[in-house]
């Protein structure tokens, strides 16, 4: 009878004690999973939120898995070669393992999966460093708390109390009666721009939420 694969020793890559035994835990993590669950997917994820991902952990708690770690652990996990795959192909996914990806193991029909995640996506504030998706200009006058994105009917002029963050930050502001002012539109950002942490700051305080958070099957 042929040696189980299964049964085979896996050498870990060489790191430190602690290191070392997280690479075992998570190499166990993943062996477990593939034994569990019926499908396996490499994913990626766009605009990494850990509060977004925490909630798809909860919301597929009952029948699916998602791991996070080191993708040569992973690999390794999984088998490399057709000789050391844990199960047949899996040398197949591992190949997949690079970058920042992690892998989501479910026992929901595999279509579904791709459905559900290919609509999936979450918006959030810019962090620095991202590029911006959409220009924002605040106009000239008196500055609301929305800087323009909705009608001022339906807005509130901005807190006088924030004049001095505003300015600092690079608009060139000042308080008139109470309120604050631009005598000229400003430009917050272009779309294209690498946002910097002045632009991210106001893009928050203006309620510009551009970041999408997204998880997207690869293989």
């Amino acid at each position: 009878m042929p040696k189980s694969k299964r049964a085979k020793v896996v050498t870990l890559s060489k790191v430190d004690k602690k290191g070392k035994e997280k690479s075992i835990k998570l190499f166990a993590n993943v062996r477990e999973s593939i034994d569990k669950y019926q499908y396996c997917f490499v994913f990626g994820v766009e605009n990494m939120r850990n509060t977004y991902l925490k909630e798809l952990r909860s919301e597929f708690s009952s029948d699916s898995r998602f791991i996070f770690g080191k993708t040569k652990v992973m690999a390794k996990a999984l088998g490399t070669t057709p000789d050391d795959e844990y199960q047949q192909n899996l040398a197949q996914l591992s190949k997949r393992l690079e970058g920042d990806v992690g892998l989501f193991f479910t026992n929901q029909p595999a279509q579904a999966a791709i459905e559900y995640f290919s609509t999936y996506s979450k918006t959030d504030y810019a962090r620095a460093g991202t590029a911006a998706t959409r220009d924002f200009c605040a106009p000239a006058g008196t500055v609301y708390s929305r800087g323009g994105e909705i009608p001022e009917d339906q807005d509130v002029p901005l807190a006088h109390s924030l004049e001095q963050e505003v300015r600092s930050l690079g608009m060139p502001t000042s308080l008139v009666k109470g309120r604050v002012v631009l005598d000229q539109p400003y430009v917050v950002c272009k779309r294209g721009d690498a946002l910097n942490s002045h632009q991210t700051r106001l893009l928050k305080l203006f309620g510009v939420a551009t970041a999408e958070f997204r998880v997207y099957l690869m293989a």
